[in-house]
């Protein structure tokens, strides 16, 4: 038995899925032809409320897309210093925009309105960069799978519609604090620009990721993702996939962030550790004590038991778990750290 936890982007369509993928009509989505692709556009942008969304063949590249649009060369976004746009994107802020990024030095990932204000340039201020956006990510993955407070939220958007700033939400996990605190996808609708949301991680797709917005935004959208590449053709075939994760695949979460929360209380009991970070959904970060085992040998005694998880530097590691995770694997992945804490 093989577990793979180093990532919920691991996951193979199910039966279910995969037969929604052979049975879908198809065209050619770079005409705006493919039946699926536009029932999964419109889909997505009715769940949070939105005049209309786009589907892209990654979450960096919906990010990337809502980034250039907000912005123009030399300007700054703001962000947490654990941000996916600034640490996981490739330097493609930079590259694809020629934009700086603010980082906050915030908790887990997440900053508060006050600090957001604080970041702001003077807009009359030009030996500064024009600061034009604010970059939030729910849940945050360097963070922990923590879930922004939504008052916080709010107050945040204040700061932005005050500050004349574009507001964008990378909700890549968005799907796991929805579950998790029993939020409405609409209020998020009302409250952001643009949302990115991933279909290849919490909802177990094989590709793709949605950006969501207002109809001149989208269509816009539109030429920069074609000047990306990534302009598909018969992509109803991947877009089936998403319809079928939106009616099956959520509420279904909460078992992934139950069997996290589960692991997170074994490891919390193991000498080698010392420190699990907060669990409130399906990602487990914790720092080994590196004077009783070393990352090195804690991932190789796990390898040794056919289980995967990932390191990411400085002692820390982490665990994702994810629909592919059964209660099988579950129980014997709990086995095995009992035993290493012996």
């Amino acid at each position: 038995m093989e577990i793979n936890l180093i990532s919920d982007t691991v996951t193979r369509p199910t039966p279910g899925m995969l037969e929604a993928m052979m049975n879908a009509k198809v065209g050619d989505d770079v005409f705006k032809n493919d039946p699926s692709v536009n029932a999964l556009e419109e889909k997505v942008a009715n769940y949070f409320g939105m005049e209309a969304s786009l589907f892209f063949p990654s979450g960096t590249m919906a990010n990337q897309t809502a980034i250039k649009l907000y912005t123009n060369p030399g300007d700054q976004l703001i962000c947490d210093k654990y941000a996916h746009v600034y640490n996981y994107e490739g330097g493609g802020v930079s590259f694809n925009s020629g934009v700086s990024c603010k980082l906050v030095d915030g908790n887990r990932g997440m900053m508060t309105a006050e600090q957001v204000e604080q970041s702001i340039n003077p807009p009359d201020f030009y030996h500064s960069p024009l600061t034009s956006l604010v970059c939030i990510e729910n849940t945050t993955n360097k963070g922990g799978g923590a879930c922004w407070d939504f008052d916080e939220l709010k107050k945040i958007g204040k700061v932005c519609d005050n500050n004349n700033l574009k507001y964008h939400l990378d909700g890549a996990r968005l799907w796991n604090a929805l579950v998790a605190q029993q939020e409405n996808p609409k209020d998020y609708g009302n409250l952001f620009d643009s949302i990115s949301v991933c279909l290849s991680k919490g909802l177990g797709c094989p590709v793709g990721s949605v950006l969501v917005g207002s109809q001149e935004l989208i269509d816009d959208a539109l030429r920069v993702r074609k000047v990306l590449g990534g302009g598909m053709r018969q992509s109803g075939f991947l877009a089936a996939a998403g319809i079928y994760a939106l009616d099956n695949h959520i509420d279904r979460l909460d078992e992934d962030h139950q069997k996290a929360k589960e692991i997170g209380e074994v490891l919390k009991g193991m000498r080698c550790i010392q420190k699990v970070e907060p669990i409130e959904t399906n990602i487990i970060i914790f720092k080994l004590d590196e004077s009783k085992i070393s990352s090195e040998n804690f991932l190789a005694k796990l390898k040794e038991n056919n289980i995967s998880i990932i390191g990411m530097g400085q002692g820390k590691l982490r665990i994702v778990t994810h629909l592919d995770y059964t209660q099988e694997m579950h129980s014997y992945f709990l086995e095995v750290l009992r035993e290493l804490s012996k």
